[in-house]
């Protein structure tokens, strides 16, 4: 089935003059240590919550590492952006932002990526065109179609990637957004992350309907559901998407197939679903995917994979040390990312008061 999917990809390719890096070697071994690394990460991040380091929600990405190491092998990250919900550490690492800031902003260090004061659900890069992490179920969707609208408007022939959880696409926002980024061919691909739960609640009991990606039909939106476990088939797919929209002819709707191995936050006693379940889909782990390609390739031996994981157990270390060393930020920048005018009235009011 893999290989007929393949075959009908490099059809349409070829109809298109589509090209997309190759699933090499060198490409192999990235995901593996970029992968191995994110999931080390996040269960660190578990760590450092347990022992109060981090505080407030703490959305972990374990068994989804295949939606970003897929995407942004198709993307363009000189030009191209993304933008999500609040399971977000992940995401930006893959578009190139420093892991060690990342970790600082998890534990409110001046360091972070927002200098401390937005945490955990509220990573952000304009370097890296990365615009969040947002914490308002559904808010990032329109938002997405906004920077495509940008995108377009001065022809910067970027495309922008707009993440949303299977909960998120029960928001009124989705439908309003859909159509106006049809109607005016917005250079947006909108991808449902779809793990089967929204927080607790399982995709079977939040409509009449299962097959997610066919929202997109209501508005001829070309829509498609994706095996998110496996990062080749997810770059195939995600290409497809990123170069229609580049080309002016619209947005996409695809729906990731994955699975998160833990719960939805680490207040989730995860009551919805079996200890069964989670190992029968641990058997479709998207790292152990990309090892077996790697062995059944002849890329690697298990002693050089290995060593990708020492050198990913390091640096994850390193991100924990760069954390502990950096300063908290002052309290008298409480105010100074509130509002963007210096004089705005309320501050004054506040100081008169």
């Amino acid at each position: 089935m893999h290989t007929i999917k393949k075959y009908f990809f490099l059809i349409f390719a070829t109809y298109f003059e589509i090209t997309m890096k190759e699933f090499s070697k060198e490409v192999y071994l990235k995901w593996y240590e970029e992968m191995t690394m994110w999931r080390r990460f996040e269960d660190k991040c578990r760590s450092l919550y347990l022992k109060q380091k981090i505080r407030g929600f703490l959305h972990l990405y374990n068994g989804q590492e295949a939606i970003p190491a897929g995407f942004t092998h198709a993307m363009d990250l000189s030009k191209d952006s993304m933008i999500t919900a609040y399971r977000c550490h992940i995401h930006p690492m893959a578009m190139g932002v420093d892991p060690k800031r990342i970790m600082a902003e998890l534990c409110g260090k001046a360091t972070g990526t927002s200098q401390g004061m937005g945490g955990s659900m509220h990573i952000f890069s304009k370097e890296h065109r990365f615009y969040g992490g947002h914490g308002i179920v559904g808010g990032q969707i329109p938002l997405g179609a906004g920077i495509a609208f940008g995108d377009k408007y001065f022809d910067r022939k970027a495309v922008n990637i707009c993440f949303m959880g299977d909960g998120a696409v029960r928001q009124g926002a989705l439908h309003e957004t859909f159509n106006m980024a049809m109607n005016w061919k917005l250079p947006v691909v909108f991808v449902c992350e779809n793990n089967g739960y929204a927080m607790g609640t399982s995709v079977k009991r939040t409509a009449n309907h299962e097959d997610i990606y066919k929202l997109g039909l209501g508005y001829e939106m070309p829509c498609l559901p994706v095996d998110a476990m496996d990062p080749e088939k997810v770059a195939e797919a995600a290409y497809e998407a990123i170069e229609r929209a580049r080309r002016g002819d619209g947005p996409t709707f695809i729906e990731a197939r994955t699975y998160r191995y833990r719960g939805h936050s680490m207040s989730d006693a995860e009551p919805y679903r079996s200890k069964d379940e989670v190992a029968q889909y641990k058997l479709e782990d998207p790292i152990e995917i990309v090892k077996q390609r790697i062995f059944d390739n002849n890329w690697a031996t298990q002693e050089e994979l290995d060593a990708l994981e020492e050198k990913s157990r390091e640096f994850v270390e390193e991100c924990v040390e760069f954390m502990e060393n950096s300063p908290y930020p002052d309290a008298n920048l409480l105010y100074d990312y509130v509002y963007s005018t210096p004089d705005y009235p309320f501050i004054n009011k506040l100081e008169n008061n």
